[in-house]
């Protein structure tokens, strides 16, 4: 009673898993990118002008 030996799984297999692979990282990275990253950037780029605002308004009541 002998076994197959495997061969030939990763090949015939390849351009499907490198396709998903691909595809799920282009996703999540996106996802990534415009769920967290961009909103974040926003807030620290409205804190740092709300910030800047103030020190003007400061420097030019003195």
């Amino acid at each position: 009673m002998a076994i197959a030996p495997i061969t030939g799984m990763l090949r015939k297999r390849f351009w499907l898993d490198i396709t998903t692979g691909l595809g799920l990282g282009i996703s999540a990275g996106a996802a990534f990118w415009y769920g967290y990253e961009l909103p974040h950037r926003a807030q620290q780029e409205n804190f740092y002008l709300k910030l800047e605002k103030a020190k003007l308004e400061a420097a030019q009541q003195q």
